[in-house]
């Protein structure tokens, strides 16, 4: 500051000194000219020193230092927290079958088994479902007058009707017209037939879908067996189509508009 001061006085003392020298005092009348040179001072001694002044802004930030060398590993810590627990895993493979254990304490004294009571009455039972049986099987052979088999059962329709409406009475009634697909079961049919006295039905057999080609009422195809009687079928006046059992057994084509009893036959798992 001092040296600024001084610096200051120097060219103040340069500027009089000029203007001295070129005569500017002779222009101003009834006045004295009197000049003054100003000569620096000696430099004062060092003031006391100042307050500390405010911090100032703070400055950019410096490049990064260089990368320090790896420190020597620390100390284990503490054992954490325990974590959640994590999703069950899947079912692992069975494992071998383990040893068979010891047995175990005896169970309590049963009650005593009145064996013989209970035999005999067993026997009693066995008895009344014989009787049962054969009671059912008169009503059916007698009263209701079916026929059956292992597994059918055929029931004689003392009604007359056309061949169409008598396969629809049978299957309305859960069954069809019967088929004798056997000699066994042909034989059966025409017993039942002669016992009953009369002298033909309709039986399920038929080619009203392709003339020559039989078939049975379920639509299956006719295999090997058959009780064509001689001559027949002769599908006569060219409107036999539908077939009927004799007494006899045998069997002929006949219309399927004329109208006789017939038979239905019932799968028993059915009935």
């Amino acid at each position: 500051m001092k040296a600024l001061l001084g610096s200051v006085a120097t060219l103040i003392n340069l500027l009089l000194l000029i203007l001295l020298g070129s005569g500017y005092c002779q222009h101003m009348a009834d006045e004295s000219c009197s000049v003054q040179i100003l000569v620096p001072g000696l430099k004062g001694e060092m003031g006391e020193k100042g307050e500390k002044g405010a911090p100032g802004r703070p400055g950019r930030v410096g490049p990064p230092g260089e990368k320090g060398m790896i420190g020597d590993k620390g100390m284990k810590g503490n054992i954490g927290r325990h974590g959640k627990i994590g999703p069950i895993g899947s079912k692992g493979e069975k494992g071998d079958i383990g040893d068979i254990g010891p047995p175990g304490p005896n169970g309590d004294p049963g009650i005593p088994c009145e064996c013989g009571q209970l035999r005999k009455a067993v026997g009693e039972m066995d008895i009344q479902v014989t009787q049962l049986t054969t009671e059912l099987k008169f009503v059916k052979n007698v009263v209701a007058g079916v026929r059956e088999t292992d597994t059918k059962i055929y029931l004689l329709v003392k009604e007359e009707k056309k061949y169409t409406e008598a396969q629809a009475y049978c299957q309305g009634r859960g069954g069809t017209l019967s088929m004798p697909k056997d000699e066994a079961t042909n034989s059966l049919m025409a017993s039942y037939i002669n016992q009953a006295g009369l002298s033909r039905i309709f039986i399920g057999i038929n080619d009203l879908d392709r003339e020559g080609h039989f078939m049975y009422s379920d639509r299956s195809p006719m295999q090997t067996f058959n009780k064509w009687r001689q001559g027949e079928p002769n599908n006569a006046y060219d409107e036999e189509d539908c077939a009927e059992m004799v007494s006899s057994g045998g069997w002929n084509d006949v219309s399927c508009l004329i109208t006789m009893y017939f038979i239905c036959e019932f799968d028993k798992e059915n009935v």
